[in-house]
């Protein structure tokens, strides 16, 4: 990794796990609530009740304008997330059916900036794709990584700073920098994800360099990928560090023992809403970006989910991303 981007992901873990310290687990008399510590050092409330009363923006007419007809008549921007369960990224509420958390909240804010009434649709992971693939939904709005290969089919808006996170159980005593502290040793990732490309590449890089491949293991959801940390059968867990922190901090087992741009060594990786290519939707989904960016409510739902430390300052349409080649 180049030291400016070292620099630049170590502060942002650093920031974001400094903004998840848990305080107290959620409380049903308290609004359905989980108290985390703040980097001020005093103590921030992250509202994970059904009720959610949403940071809102008005519309503009110049941006709705935008939108193709298509969509505009039907007045509804079709959004398709992960049904999995990620916080502080989409997770379910304390009512275990509603849909919450930074991504569903910056669909909304943008969904309000269009003129148009958000409608959420989890699906599993690659379903996403399929359904942006056959436009049954307009766009995605999950954690998706700005990649040079999902470029070919997709087009992206940019909202937020990619980061990766290695989780350990708790007391492991390991640091992960780079592929040798990885080598020999069983990760667990998702499949489908640039977690994943990273990770098969570490592995390969290990094996040229004539140390051992990394044992990488699948699970079908979170519950069993955190049983298996506990127990021993794998030594580490690949995702996206937002989760890793707030796992790490709410549950106090395990611990972030590393991070990584999205994109890899040279370019810092980048999360954006993703449409099908050519369908019209990335410039006005650009455009409303930036209209939060500059008025503030983008700021105000990065920091209810403690994630002030991934914003970006300007949404970039199809910028550089994740390279088919990993080096």
């Amino acid at each position: 990794m180049s030291p400016s981007i070292a620099r630049r992901t170590t502060a942002a873990a650093l920031g974001l796990t400094a903004a998840l310290v848990l305080a107290a687990c959620s409380n049903p008399s308290d609004g359905g609530t989980t108290e985390v510590a703040a980097k001020s050092g005093g103590k921030t409330k992250i509202n994970i009740s059904p009720d959610q009363d949403r940071v809102t923006t008005g519309k503009v007419d110049s941006i709705a304008a935008e939108v193709p007809e298509k969509i505009r008549k039907r007045g509804t921007l079709e959004i398709v997330d992960s049904s999995g369960s990620a916080a502080p990224l989409i997770f379910y509420a304390t009512d275990n059916k509603t849909v919450i958390g930074v991504e569903p909240d910056l669909a909304f804010l943008v969904a309000d900036v269009l003129g148009l009434k958000p409608h959420l649709n989890p699906v599993s992971w690659e379903n996403i794709f399929v359904g942006l693939d056959s436009a049954k939904y307009d766009v995605g709005l999950s954690n998706i990584t700005v990649t040079e290969e999902r470029k070919e089919k997709y087009d992206f808006a940019t909202y937020r700073e990619d980061n990766l996170g290695f989780e350990a159980k708790k007391g492991s005593g390991f640091k992960v920098t780079g592929p040798e502290d990885v080598a020999g040793k069983t990760v667990a990732v998702s499949s489908g994800t640039n977690q994943e490309k990273l990770l098969i590449e570490w592995s390969k890089e290990n094996e040229k360099a004539g140390r051992k491949p990394v044992d990488i293991k699948y699970y079908q959801n979170d519950s069993d990928t955190y049983l298996a940390l506990q127990s021993g059968r794998i030594d580490l867990y690949l995702g996206p560090n937002p989760t890793a922190a707030y796992h790490a901090a709410t549950t106090g087992r395990t611990e972030v023992v590393g991070t990584y741009s999205g994109a890899g060594s040279s370019l810092q990786g980048l999360i954006a809403a993703t449409t099908k290519k050519g369908n019209g939707l990335a410039k006005p989904l650009a455009d409303a970006i930036n209209h939060v960016i500059e008025n503030g409510t983008y700021a105000k739902v990065l920091k209810r989910w403690g994630l002030s430390s991934e914003a970006v300052t300007k949404s970039e349409i199809n910028p550089p991303g994740l390279p088919k080649t990993n080096k």
